[in-house]
């Protein structure tokens, strides 16, 4: 992702248009993008404040999101389970497919991590 506009320089374009000049004119002078200071003038009219929005999306939209409890409870029912064998019970329970990578990646984040033992299998804990 990209990094914010510095608020002084947000500040510097909302003043330039609050003199009279127009959007297009503020980005030329302050050598930002037109749709820039387009969109900064309408942020601060729409709600009062210069700060940048939030980037991304939020966490727990995705579509596995409601289907979080029943993974972990499969994955603290049988620690070893591998990832493509989870995707299956999730397809046979719930038909929805999801690929081995973003189960594990879902599991990570809920702070299950894959340990491995001494003798070469691997365990989920947290």
């Amino acid at each position: 992702m990209g990094r914010c506009y510095s608020m002084d320089l947000r500040e510097r374009v909302t003043a330039f248009v609050a003199q009279g000049d127009s959007r297009r004119a503020a980005a030329r002078r302050l050598s930002v993008s037109e749709s820039f200071a387009i969109k900064l003038v309408r942020h601060q009219e729409r709600s009062g404040s210069l700060a940048p929005v939030r980037q991304g999306r939020p966490r727990g939209t995705g579509k596995l999101a409601p289907f979080e409890t029943f993974l972990i409870q499969e994955v603290e029912k049988q620690p070893d389970i591998t990832m493509p064998e989870l995707a299956v019970r999730l397809l046979e329970e719930h038909k929805v497919a999801a690929a081995p990578a973003t189960l594990s990646r879902l599991l990570c984040r809920c702070g299950l991590t894959y340990k491995k033992i001494a003798d070469g299998v691997g365990v989920r804990t947290r």
